[in-house]
């Protein structure tokens, strides 16, 4: 669309990752670096981790890229599966059977093919990218892998390759063992406002541009968006020329990565304002299950109360009754019946002479 009008061969901010327009900051560099002592030292587990978008996918295809004969490599895309489908991809990768009656016959196999590589001199690299996807079954089988070893000498190396948060699963109390084992360990940062302008001219002059097509303080203003991330540079140097192709504008200036950077961000926006309504219509239903559950709990717990206090009422009845049961008579005492004196009976023979007896009137 843009490529005659800016006189490029090719789009310069393509988000897949082609080889040809690699470029490596200074952490990048140093990451490289780490990652080839890692394997050429036999060094065993290998942690690298970034935020997304950092370019760690590049990086390791990057390190592919250089690798040799000498080096067996088989890596690991969606490590979200079954421990089984794990086990039946690693003997596809390393050319070992496609499919195993169980997890012993697997280690037999794999086994066999690690010492054949040592002994041909061929070291041997498994790659687990978007690491942070792991189950933790799959973790625990995949730390078991380096167990298969020579008395000094490691015939598997295995990348772990994930997200920021893949540092936090490792740091967890059931990975202490796999943590022990990692040796290396790299975190890849974003670029600098420098290393952003560097890339942006690096990508260009891959894709054919003869001059600079973004001036000092459009690379700024990406630099602001972007915050070094190069997907996101990609996205936004792409878009700017889309825009710069349709205003007729040679050369793209800050106004037109602003812009640009609105127009991405009013989409995420929108974007959000999406799932934030439909997670609205789902929470009525939601808040009345939890309505109805906490009245029915507080139900519960009253009744539950009241059967208590039952309880303990009745039994200190008891226990006062049993101790103390004149406070607890279940008869009613007879009142003892009054007669009045008239019926009285009079015995004659009781009274002495000249004594009279009177009644009260």
């Amino acid at each position: 669309m843009y490529l005659s009008f800016y006189q490029l061969d090719r789009k310069p901010f393509q988000i897949s990752t082609d080889p040809n327009f690699l470029w490596l900051g200074d952490k990048h560099k140093e990451a490289l670096a780490t990652l080839r002592y890692a394997l050429m030292d036999n060094k065993g587990f290998l942690l690298l981790t970034g935020d997304v978008g950092t370019g760690k996918t590049t990086l390791i295809n990057a390190l592919v890229n250089t690798l040799g004969e000498e080096v067996i490599v088989a890596t690991l895309l969606d490590p979200g599966i079954e421990k089984d489908d794990f086990f039946s991809y690693i003997g596809k990768a390393f050319q070992l059977k496609q499919t195993f009656s169980g997890k012993g016959e697997f280690v037999h196999s794999l086994t066999d093919f690690l010492n054949r590589a040592h002994e041909e001199r061929k070291k041997v690299l498994l790659i687990i990218d978007e690491s942070q996807r792991l189950s933790q079954e799959l973790l625990e089988e995949i730390r078991l892998l380096s167990n298969i070893e020579r008395q000094s000498h490691k015939l598997i190396n295995i990348f772990f390759v994930g997200q920021i948060e893949l540092n936090s699963i490792i740091l967890e109390p059931q990975n202490r063992a796999l943590r022990q084992r990692i040796s290396v360990n790299y975190n890849l940062n974003p670029l600098s406002a420098k290393e952003t302008g560097q890339y942006i001219h690096h990508r260009l002059k891959v894709a054919g541009a003869t001059k600079s097509l973004f001036n000092a303080a459009a690379v700024r203003e990406v630099f602001q968006f972007s915050s070094g991330y190069p997907r996101l540079i990609n996205v936004i140097c792409d878009r700017a020329l889309v825009t710069g192709f349709i205003s007729e504008s040679k050369k793209i200036g800050a106004q037109i990565i602003k812009e640009c950077a609105g127009e991405l961000k009013l989409q995420n926006q929108k974007s959000r304002s999406k799932k934030e309504k439909s997670r609205e219509k789902a929470a009525p239903t939601r808040d009345q299950l939890k309505s109805a559950f906490t009245s029915r709990g507080t139900l519960i717990e009253k009744l539950l109360y009241m059967i208590l206090a039952l309880l303990i009422v009745t039994w200190v009845a008891v226990a006062v009754n049993y101790y103390y049961p004149q406070y607890f008579s279940l008869t009613k005492t007879p009142t003892p019946e009054l007669t009045t004196p008239a019926s009285l009976p009079v015995d004659d023979n009781q009274i002495e002479p000249g004594e009279q007896t009177s009644i009260p009137e």
